[in-house]
């Protein structure tokens, strides 16, 4: 079957036919933030009429707008938003998709609620590690002022790298992710340090990794401090004003995870006094970053556009099991339900 019985919509054609399937009709289906173009290059779409939107909707009504046709929706992580008052808008969704099995954006609960299906697709987590090492790496030999300066033709070595051998990286979580941090830190010759609220010993241990007393202590005898962990109420503001005055002056502050779990005003006030030495960030609490953000300017931050997973491996993965998603929900067996 190549598409589901809808009430009053009759004459569709399904996609790349060009044939009538009569009463039978395809349902439509958004990909919202396609950046780069691809999504619909990796995977069969044929069972849906499917869309691809690269740019992003900031006001929400262009959101409800564009959707307000679509049965089915397919975002990318956590980069659109859907809460209650959007699901409420939109009383022709029926399946909505997100890219890994875990979106703190989507009210799954109202989404139930308003007999809206949410599922979601596998995730790799070595993606954002290797992002993660390209930030400390970058920070810590000065590649974008050296790269940015050789190719304006400007002075031939400008600045003087900090070695990572020998120093210490202090890891905010030790899960999936944490876990791969610790072992190429300690590749480089690091003495790995980490710290979670229930981090225990045996876990550390197992890992050839160190179990900071706590928070503090973590904060103030690492070189480099890695963010990794999950958003919740209980991380929500974790690195603040005062635990940004923890960190040496020399410190590096890494967040690859999200936004949220680090002050961002008081980053921002510790960057421009020079309380730390600079910060890699991959994240932030308003995606598109605004233009003229001080994280755009502020000479010793080293920032990417949320890049973490944007693979060809992951979004290989992403855009397939969507697919496959769809074709469940479409055959009334829906799978990786969230």
């Amino acid at each position: 079957m190549n598409g589901l019985q809808l009430p009053g919509r009759t004459g569709e054609l399904e996609q790349g036919t060009g044939s009538s399937v009569g009463l039978l009709v395809m349902l439509r289906c958004a990909v919202l933030d396609d950046y780069q173009g691809v999504a619909l290059g990796l995977a069969d779409w044929s069972r849906v009429r499917v869309t691809s939107f690269r740019d992003h909707f900031t006001a929400r009504d262009d959101l409800v707008a564009a959707l307000r046709d679509y049965e089915i929706v397919v975002i990318m992580r956590e980069r659109t938003p859907f809460p209650a008052e959007v699901l409420d808008r939109l009383p022709n969704l029926r399946l909505l998709i997100t890219s890994g099995m875990r979106n703190a954006s989507v009210d799954v609960a109202a989404a139930r609620a308003r007999g809206v299906t949410v599922c979601g697709t596998a995730s790799g987590s070595t993606a954002p590690v290797e992002l993660t090492w390209a930030l400390i790496l970058g920070l810590a030999r000065h590649l974008l002022p050296e790269a940015t300066a050789l190719r304006a033709n400007g002075p031939w070595q400008s600045t003087v790298g900090t070695d990572l051998h020998g120093r210490t990286l202090g890891l905010l979580g030790l899960g999936k992710i944490g876990s791969r941090m610790a072992a190429i830190g300690r590749a480089f010759g690091m003495d790995v340090v980490a710290w979670s609220q229930h981090l225990t010993e045996e876990r550390t241990d197992a890992l050839g990794v160190r179990l900071a007393p706590g928070k503090d202590a973590l904060l103030s005898e690492s070189d480099v401090v890695s963010v990794h962990l999950v958003l919740s109420d209980r991380t929500r503001g974790l690195i603040g004003e005062r635990e940004l005055s923890l960190m040496r002056p020399a410190s590096y502050l890494v967040n690859t995870s999200r936004a949220a779990i680090v002050d961002q005003e008081a980053l921002v006030a510790a960057l421009r006094a020079g309380r730390i030495a600079g910060a890699g960030l991959d994240v932030f609490e308003l995606e598109p970053l605004p233009a003229g953000h001080a994280f755009r300017t502020l000479p010793n931050v080293l920032a990417t556009p949320h890049l973490g997973y944007v693979t060809e491996l992951n979004y290989g993965t992403y855009f397939r099991e969507a697919v496959e998603d769809i074709d469940a929900f479409l055959a009334g067996a829906p799978i990786r339900t969230l």
